[in-house]
C-alpha cells in the first residue's frame, strides 16, 4: 500500500488571499469551501483557543470534500495553563468529541507544547501520551519548543517515548527566518521560536511544519531539500503531512504551490494539487 501525502495551510480564511488562492469576492462563510476545493487539509489552529461547537464542527464536515482532513490543536487550556497530567480527562473528553463530529475528516491530533515546557517535565509529557495511548484516542503529532528537547540526552529519550507510542514528532523548520540577511517576522507579532531543524520520523507518519520565506525564490533551497527528503519518507511508506506557514500569511499559498511543483518534478508519488485544476471563473458578487 501506498503512502499518503498532504499538503496544507495553517488557517483557511485569510482576506488577503482574495483574488489569488481564493476567487475575488468569496464571502468569508465560503472560505472553507472555497479552500476545500483547492486544498486536502488545514491544520486547526482555532481550536488551541476555543472548541467550536457541534454546529461549526457539521459544517465543516458538510462544507469540505470526502478526502478532506482536519489536524486539531489541542486546546491551550491542557498544554498551556498548568501541568498535564490532571487534565487527563478533559483531553480523552477532547478526543471523543473531535472524533465523533468530524469522523473520517480527522486527521491527527497536534500537541504543542510551550517554550517553558522542558525535559524535567518530562513525566508529565508521559503521563498523558500514555493515557492517550491506552485510550486509542487518535494519531498524535508532538511539538516541542524548549532548546533543551533538541539536545541530547532529551532528544532521543523524547523520540523513543514517541516510537513506543505509535506518535509522531512534529518537523518544525524555521531556517527561512533565521538564517538569512533580513527578519521576515519584523513585523508579525506571534514569532516561531529559533529552533534547530530535527527531521526525525517516530511514529508511521511524518508531520511538517515548514516556516516559508515571503520572497518565493530564498524558500527553493529548503524546499528542494524537503521535496527530496518527503520523496524518500513515501518511498519507505510513511505517510505525510506538510504544512506551510508564512509570517506574511499573503504569500503562504504560492510556497505551497512551489513546493508541490518540485516534488512533481522529481516524480514524487503525490496526488495532483485539487488547487491546479480549478478553472478560475471570477465570483458572482450579489446584492446580499
Amino acid at each position: 500500500m501506498s503512502a499518503s501525502f498532504r499538503l496544507g495551510l495553517a488557517v483557511w480564511g485569510y482576506r488577503g488571499w482574495l483574488g489569488g488562492f481564493l476567487p475575488e469576492g468569496s464571502r468569508q462563510a465560503d472560505f472553507l469551501k472555497r479552500y476545500g476545493e483547492r486544498l486536502a487539509a488545514v491544520e486547526c489552529n482555532s481550536v488551541f483557543y476555543a472548541i467550536p461547537n457541534e454546529k461549526a464542527l457539521a459544517r465543516w464536515v458538510e462544507e469540505t470534500p470526502a478526502e478532506f482532513r482536519f489536524c486539531p490543536k489541542l486546546p491551550r487550556f491542557i498544554t498551556h495553563e498548568g501541568p498535564m497530567a490532571p487534565m487527563i480527562p478533559e483531553a480523552l473528553d477532547y478526543a471523543v468529541y473531535m472524533r465523533e463530529h468530524l469522523g473520517e475528516k480527522l486527521g491527527p491530533f497536534f500537541l504543542q507544547l510551550p517554550p517553558t515546557f522542558r525535559p524535567d517535565h518530562g513525566r508529565d509529557l508521559a503521563a498523558l501520551l500514555n493515557a492517550w495511548r491506552r485510550a486509542d484516542a487518535g494519531p498524535m503529532a508532538v511539538e516541542v519548543r524548549a532548546p533543551a528537547w533538541f539536545r541530547e540526552p532529551a532528544a532521543s529519550r523524547l523520540d523513543t517515548l514517541l516510537s513506543r507510542l505509535g506518535m509522531s514528532r512534529v518537523v518544525l523548520d524555521v531556517r527561512t527566518a533565521y538564517e538569512g540577511p533580513d527578519d521576515p517576522q519584523e513585523t508579525n507579532p506571534i514569532r516561531k521560536p529559533n529552533l534547530p531543524l530535527y527531521p526525525a520520523t517516530t511514529g508511521d507518519f511524518a508531520f511538517v511544519r515548514y516556516i516559508s520565506h515571503p520572497d518565493g525564490e530564498r524558500n527553493d533551497r529548503y524546499l528542494t531539500e524537503w521535496a527530496e527528503r518527503v520523496h524518500g519518507w513515501l518511498d519507505a511508506g510513511i505517510n505525510t503531512w506538510f504544512f506551510v506557514h508564512c509570517p506574511i500569511e499573503d504569500h503562504s499559498p504560492d510556497n505551497l504551490r512551489r513546493f508541490h511543483q518540485l516534488l512533481v518534478a522529481r516524480g514524487a508519488p503525490v496526488p495532483p494539487l485539487p488547487w491546479d485544476g480549478i478553472d478560475e471563473r471570477p465570483v458572482q458578487i450579489g446584492l446580499f
